[in-house]
């Protein structure tokens, strides 16, 4: 296996206000799951923590998740690892996540993110079949990966086509042609091969099919995509689509569509404060005291409930 990429070391997980967001939009659906009867603080929560947990952090005061496996695949930080665990519930194993997948007790519904910091692979597109395979019903899947052009800058479709061919080559069809691969089309070329490895992992599992519900794009730095929804039983997916989803507008029941772009404007805590005053605004609405771009805004309408906030204490 390629060893994932060591992002911990170059970005401050707590500093990355797309993803934050994304963050607080799952913990709004994980909410709403558990109000329409889905034991949420039950499941196991299983991800990928580093040395920062922000997910487990937040899954557990706000959702009241109990069980708790981190999974972190380099030995060089296991020190690290063990000292920033912020709770003793909070199980922390040290090796290759595919390796614990096929333990995850089918007894126990689970929330499963396999959130790399790199782009896809064969290793990535194994693992995401492993998941959908053993994962219990009502569990819920969620992949991460980066879908910036792979391999060295500079290089070009003809490139990223040797990359897709070696990594996921059964997933392109006969002959994919090297349009298919303009930088443009990555994001939906990850969707693609990502949704066909969770069909392949439900193959000869009767009764039970994958219910979309999650399918994000954003960038603090590197533009992610991040899909998921749950393995679902056909009592689950009657229970889903009772959810009322006109309160989440992020939530997409149907992974070829267009993703949810999560964009996170810059703005002062003052011009934070008066927008907050306004929301949510009509469109077209603008501040009349500053300037500020009609997309901007549109962004920040979008996304105010689950916009950030850091704050420098000397200021």
């Amino acid at each position: 296996m390629n060893p994932p990429a060591k992002s911990y070391d170059k970005v401050h997980y707590e500093f990355r206000p797309a993803k934050q967001v994304e963050r607080r939009m799952l913990l709004d659906a994980f909410q709403r799951l558990a109000a329409a009867g889905f034991p949420i603080q039950d499941y196991q929560y299983t991800g990928l923590g580093s040395i920062y947990f922000i997910d487990f952090i937040m899954f557990h005061r706000y959702l009241g998740i109990r069980h708790m496996l981190s999974v972190e695949y380099s030995s060089d930080i296991e020190n690290r690892v063990l000292f920033n665990r912020p709770f003793r519930l909070v199980n922390v194993e040290i090796g290759d996540i595919a390796d614990y997948i096929p333990s995850l007790s089918s007894d126990r519904r689970h929330i499963l993110w396999l959130d790399y910091d790199h782009v896809i692979t064969e290793d990535v597109v194994n693992t995401v079949i492993l998941a959908s395979s053993h994962l219990s019903c009502g569990s819920i899947l969620l992949v991460t990966i980066d879908v910036e052009p792979p391999g060295k800058a500079g290089q070009g479709p003809k490139h990223w086509r040797i990359h897709f061919l070696n990594e996921a080559r059964r997933f392109l069809g006969l002959a994919p042609q090297k349009t298919l691969f303009a930088k443009s089309n990555l994001p939906s070329l990850n969707a693609s091969i990502l949704e066909k490895a969770i069909a392949e992992g439900l193959t000869g599992r009767v009764g039970v099919s994958f219910c979309p519900l999650f399918h994000f794009l954003y960038a603090d730095g590197h533009e992610m995509l991040s899909l998921g929804g749950m393995i679902a039983s056909e009592e689950d997916a009657r229970k889903l689509g009772a959810l009322n989803k006109g309160e989440l507008p992020f939530i997409r029941e149907c992974l070829s569509a267009e993703p949810y772009r999560i964009r996170v404007p810059l703005v002062t805590r003052k011009e934070r404060h008066h927008l907050d005053a306004a929301m949510p605004c009509v469109r077209g609405w603008k501040p009349k005291d500053f300037e500020l771009k009609l997309e901007d805004i549109e962004d920040y309408r979008r996304i105010y409930k689950y916009y950030p906030a850091y704050t420098e204490m000397f200021l």
